[in-house]
């Protein structure tokens, strides 16, 4: 899919690199403004805001004090820990608790955005009440995230929001690095297949196509100079509309799987993106339509496939059967040598 390039706007803002004086201040007010956040998700020790704040333990103290004369109602708690209670309810019980497990679920199997994950977790539980939510934001462990994915994101954050152009090096699956790209943010997806974010956008250097880039291979992020405007016309449904992951928007192809009857049960419990019923008596056939990479086959379908082992049977088009078939080969070759193989087992592959 090919769009032109909207045009483009004169820089509406210039960056002042800060005093150190100001820089202090601002490093005080976002503690300050974190801390507030982690004493209403629930108690924590000055040993632990300390440890996760990156300060000592007096500063911390002296911190409370300043929340208190600023009116905020730092309790104490047990004897040896603090919090604030929450004021109001951003949204009802069952609605928080479904974005809740939503994103806790990303946080703990995404290798990437464990604090930002954490903020936005101690934020929806504030609509829970404080017996629930002190539980529920304890018992989330730090998931050892990447930290440089993070500062990462908060680069393409500030580019969409602000609509200013990305530039960065792409690191691409080859190993080759791809320099110097320019990119106009329009979404950012968490692919179903990893949960792991990726940027969409259009690409300025390579006549206005839009292309998607996985964020952890972004390197050397900056914000250009340059603003944009956004491209009314896009529409991330549509342009996601084939896609199984992330890989969508321009070609699909669609997939027809057997599935054994030991498997069916499981299948027709549904939840599949782009899936489709054709079949059902004992056993079950599906197609199932799935965006393709530059090779024509669909890289993010295939691991599906594979994970049901002998009880999936990929049928057609021709090449991702054979695609399917040179995995699993591959796979009994390298784990079970021919030497020890029999004939039909081989004959089955």
């Amino acid at each position: 899919m090919e769009e032109s390039l909207a045009p483009l706007r004169s820089p509406v803002r210039v960056r002042h690199t800060p005093a150190p004086k100001q820089a202090k201040t601002w490093h005080k007010s976002k503690r300050l403004t974190d801390l507030v956040s982690k004493l209403q998700a629930r108690p924590w020790t000055t040993t632990e805001l300390a440890r996760v704040l990156n300060v000592n333990q007096r500063c911390i103290q002296r911190d409370l004090q300043v929340l208190r004369a600023m009116d905020y109602d730092v309790a104490d708690h047990a004897g040896n820990a603090y919090f604030i209670p929450a004021r109001g309810q951003l949204l009802r019980p069952a609605e928080a608790l479904a974005a809740y497990a939503a994103i806790r679920l990303a946080h703990h199997h995404s290798p990437t955005l464990g604090s930002h994950y954490r903020y936005a977790l101690d934020h929806i539980s504030m609509a829970l009440p404080e017996r629930i939510r002190h539980i529920l934001n304890a018992s989330v462990r730090d998931n050892g995230s990447a930290t440089f994915a993070e500062r990462q994101m908060e680069q393409v954050a500030s580019a969409w929001v602000d609509q200013r152009v990305l530039k960065f090096d792409f690191h691409r699956q080859t190993g080759e690095i791809e320099t110097g790209n320019e990119l106009c943010i329009y979404f950012i997806e968490i692919s179903r297949t990893n949960l792991t974010p990726y940027v969409i956008g259009l690409e300025r250097r390579r006549r206005g196509q839009i292309r998607t880039f996985k964020l952890s291979r972004m390197r050397n992020l900056s914000l250009h100079t340059d603003t944009y405007e956004s491209d009314p016309t896009f529409d991330p449904r549509q342009f996601l509309s084939d896609a199984w992951g992330v890989i969508g928007g321009q070609h699909s192809v669609t997939v027809r799987v057997r599935f054994a009857p030991e498997a069916a049960y499981r299948v027709l419990e549904g939840g599949f993106p782009n899936a489709t019923l054709i079949r059902h008596d004992g056993q079950v056939e599906m197609d199932f339509r799935a965006g393709t990479d530059a090779t024509g086959l669909p890289r993010e379908l295939l691991p599906f496939l594979l994970s049901w082992g002998p009880r999936a049977e990929v049928l057609s088009p021709p090449e991702v059967r054979a695609a399917w078939l040179g995995e699993l080969r591959e796979a009994l070759a390298r784990y079970d040598p021919p030497s020890m193989l029999d004939t039909p087992a081989l004959e089955m592959l």
